[in-house]
């Protein structure tokens, strides 16, 4: 296992730190939006939100190329977002309305945008890994110089879809990278209630598949550590793991009266908060003022404001619809 440590952002330049704290800032006020109007009964259905675990999606999705596939799961907004589905039709899709990127039939579990390469939104555990392995596959069978990228939780490490797909991936060498977001809990179950082995990289390794973790509340650590891990898959190396340690601030989801872990422990993770502490170390450094971090929240408040009001006016698919694009039409 390589451990990457955090990187130093005084390395970095001004614009680029900046646009690595504005797609943070732009996962975090569109999911407290959607909390809003979950609350206000806009949004139906069940929602998760990926609060607290911006540094992931942000930092890991930086070497990706606009060609690779992406495979999330259930609490997917963010990964959508940042991997470049307009807000405007995900708000739209977790209202229902037919302009949404699953015209309205996924919600906020199935997020999809082929354009965008983005392969869900999974609503199962574990579901979109074997998905992964067969995208990658078609890439290794038509001689595609592409990466496919999967994102999952740790709790679905213990499913079986999770072991088959490592094993066939690392058999056939396939350019696939496997993003393990490990935030401790699968839904109220914590890791070492759950798992024997709680070094979620020897699982990897045991299929002789390259790993890496990474602190996953740095973004800098996250950037290096998938960058790492997707050039070697890019070039030929087969499979690789990263698992991000991290942590969601907010319940499971929005059902979930959260008695499973003291809220001592959740204020302890906030104060590594990976959105402020980033932000923090720009300003330090002198790369980042007041004025600017104020016009980079003023920008994505607009930007939400638009996905809100492009929803708001949206048409509810018809009741006569709700069948369509489940079953393939009879071809005569």
């Amino acid at each position: 296992m390589t451990t990457t440590p955090s990187a130093d952002p005084s390395s970095l330049e001004r614009e680029e730190a900046h646009a690595l704290l504005k797609g943070m800032l732009r996962v975090r006020r569109f999911e407290e939006r959607c909390i809003e109007l979950y609350s206000a009964a806009r949004i139906r259905g069940f929602m998760h939100v990926y609060i607290g675990e911006e540094a992931v999606a942000v930092g890991a999705m930086q070497s990706l190329r606009p060609d690779d596939a992406v495979v999330s799961t259930y609490r997917e907004h963010g990964h959508a977002l940042v991997r470049g589905v307009p807000a405007a039709s995900i708000l739209a899709e977790m209202y229902g309305k037919a302009e949404g990127c699953s015209r309205g039939h996924g919600g906020s579990m199935h997020l999809f945008d082929l354009a965008a390469r983005f392969y869900g939104g999974n609503a199962i555990v574990a579901g979109g890994i074997p998905i992964a392995v067969g995208l990658a596959l078609a890439d290794k069978l038509q001689g595609r110089d592409r990466v496919s990228a999967c994102f999952f939780g740790e709790g679905a490490v213990a499913e079986g879809a999770f072991h088959e797909s490592l094993n066939l991936a690392a058999l056939w060498r396939l350019p696939v990278v496997f993003f393990c977001e490990n935030n401790l809990y699968a839904m109220g179950t914590a890791l070492t209630r759950s798992e024997s082995q709680t070094d979620l990289t020897a699982k990897a390794a045991s299929y002789a598949v390259p790993t890496w973790a990474a602190d996953g509340m740095d973004v800098l650590a996250c950037r290096a550590a998938a960058g790492q891990a997707v050039a070697a898959t890019r070039a030929g190396a087969g499979p690789a793991f990263v698992e991000f340690r991290t942590y969601r601030f907010r319940a499971h989801s929005m059902y979930d009266p959260e008695l499973y872990r003291p809220k001592a422990e959740v204020q302890r993770w906030k104060q590594r908060d990976p959105v402020e502490t980033f932000a923090a170390a720009l300003q330090d450094l002198g790369l980042l003022d007041r004025a600017e971090h104020d016009a980079l929240e003023r920008d994505v408040a607009a930007e939400i404001d638009d996905a809100v009001a492009f929803a708001e006016r949206g048409t509810l698919e018809p009741v006569e619809a709700l069948t369509d694009h489940v079953y393939r039409r009879r071809v005569r």
